[in-house]
């Protein structure tokens, strides 16, 4: 009977593949995977390293509001267990390993550097590089030092300065070696949810928006005078790269009535703000984000707009600062058009836009998580055609599933249409380099702690020795590198359903 079985299960899953489409990658396709400091390291009072708003967020009591309560002070416990980390690259047969530097771990309080912090990392960078893997390292990822943010943080403009000092740091202690630095992760993530929400550190609630709008405005700045840093001072000896790594879905009409601009707009408030002042040929902030904070100002009585203005020369400096973009996609969605209430939180109406999630789509363990490979080919076509098609890394994508999965034929299936999407668009001129997926380990997904799995090893926390035991996704990353090949149907890709445009 268990033959007549697995005969069966042979016959259905060759005939899915029937029609399906082989994709290819390039010989110069990177594959890798990626990690983030205070998600993995764990140690988060050893040697010398300061408390960031993440501790201090986990640490609240009685209750931190994270799930079931649970911290990042162990995670995977990868700052004793780095070479797991390094063992499971190989095992997948992954060749670049995206990391964050933990800024509270390499500089004090007094802006002194902490040897035993980048002692920590140099380890990490060299034993990489002794196997074979690139290291892309980035600067921030989420985790603010505390004392930072109790002068105000992302929301105070003298943190440009303190950045500055930290970046500089890092190209001198690494850039010998690391040739890919990321400025910052996700800021539209940081900015929006840790102040205007409140629903990730540093849990400030801004009614009017100001607090992610400074934030995101200030993060710009940062990532400008660390770019043109890198420039004048390493570029010439170091020969390396600099980018940053933004988020976002695709949107798509989300019935026949909605017009096309709704899709524009939504796409310039939450991807534009960042990709139009350093991507463009004009800089600044989309002109249709101006013109609808402006506006939106003058309507609820202020004197100013709460969209701060850059200076002409803050303007050249974001301007072509650069020379890649990570990009970190999960999931798309639908959009329609909403009318804008002043006396209503600004957060949710700035845009007039508001969007939703088509229930045919197949959702991971994560809420907001839908699988829309659609959204990946349709987003990377729109940045060749926006931005004169600049050099792309997909620096997240992955599949979140429930703790101890090992069988995760989800993540797998996420995967390979994804990787179909990236290849479709490659062979559409697409400049895209290679991706990172998140994640390589099991790790703490913020205010989810340990719910959500994205790792393709995982971890058990009752094991102190914290093994990372392969995922069956590992086995079919292994053969993607080797063959360089994925095969899909396009319809398997193609999954958002298309309206008629709405007549005039």
């Amino acid at each position: 009977m268990g033959n007549i079985k697995f005969g069966v299960l042979l016959f259905l899953s060759a005939c899915s593949f029937i029609n399906a489409e082989t994709f290819t990658f390039p010989n110069s396709f990177i594959f890798g995977a990626a990690t983030a400091s205070y998600q993995i390291e764990g140690a988060w009072n050893v040697d010398g390293k300061l408390p960031s708003i993440w501790d201090t967020a986990t640490h609240r009591q009685p209750s931190n509001d994270v799930f079931d309560g649970l911290t990042g002070d162990e995670a995977a416990l990868s700052y004793y267990y780095w070479q797991k980390d390094i063992e499971a690259l190989k095992n997948a047969n992954l060749t670049m390993y995206r990391f964050s530097i933990a800024w509270t771990r390499v500089l004090t309080k007094n802006q002194q550097v902490n040897q035993k912090g980048i002692d920590y990392y140099n380890t990490l960078i060299n034993d990489l590089i002794a196997e074979g893997i690139t290291p892309m390292v980035t600067l921030y990822h989420w985790d603010l030092p505390q004392y930072l943010q109790d002068i105000g943080g992302w929301m105070n403009s003298e943190i440009v300065k303190y950045y500055e000092v930290y970046a500089d740091l890092v190209f001198k202690s690494f850039g010998d070696r690391v040739k890919i630095f990321i400025t910052f992760n996700e800021p539209s993530v940081f900015c929006d949810h840790g102040h205007n929400y409140a629903e990730h550190a540093p849990h400030i609630w801004t009614y009017d928006s100001v607090g992610g709008i400074l934030c995101s405005h200030h993060v710009l700045l940062s990532h400008a005078r660390a770019y043109r840093l890198y420039q004048e001072k390493y570029l010439a000896a170091q020969n390396g790269k600099v980018g940053i790594c933004l988020n976002t879905g695709f949107s798509y009409r989300g019935n026949g009535s909605v017009p096309q601009d709704t899709v524009e707009r939504a796409i310039q408030f939450y991807f534009g703000r960042y990709t139009n002042p350093i991507f463009s040929e004009t800089g600044d902030y989309p002109q249709v984000m101006r013109d609808a904070i402006d506006q939106k100002s003058k309507q609820q009585g202020r004197s100013f707009s709460r969209l701060p203005t850059f200076t002409a020369e803050e303007v050249q400096m974001l301007k072509g600062s650069a020379d890649f973009l990570a990009l970190n996609y999960y999931s798309s969605g639908m959009v329609y058009p909403i009318s804008f209430d002043p006396t209503i939180d600004p957060v949710h109406h700035d845009s007039e836009v508001a969007g939703f999630s088509d229930p045919d789509w197949k959702v991971a363990r994560s809420s907001w998580l839908y699988q829309v490979p659609q959204g990946l080919y349709d987003l990377l076509n729109w940045i060749r055609t926006k931005y004169n098609n600049p050099d792309v890394y997909i620096s997240e994508n992955g599949w979140s599933d429930a703790p101890l999965t090992i069988e995760d034929h989800d993540r797998i299936e996420y995967m390979r249409l994804h990787l179909a999407a990236i290849s479709k668009a490659i062979t559409d001129g697409c400049n895209v380099l290679g991706i990172t997926v998140w994640s390589l380990v099991d790790n703490f997904e913020w205010m989810r702690g340990y719910d959500e799995r994205f790792g393709i090893y995982a971890i058990d926390l009752n094991d102190p020795d914290r093994n990372r035991t392969p995922k069956k996704s590992v086995s079919y990353l292994r053969n993607v590198t080797n063959s360089r090949t994925v095969e899909a149907e396009n319809d398997e890709i193609f999954v958002v359903k298309v309206y008629p445009m709405p007549a005039e």
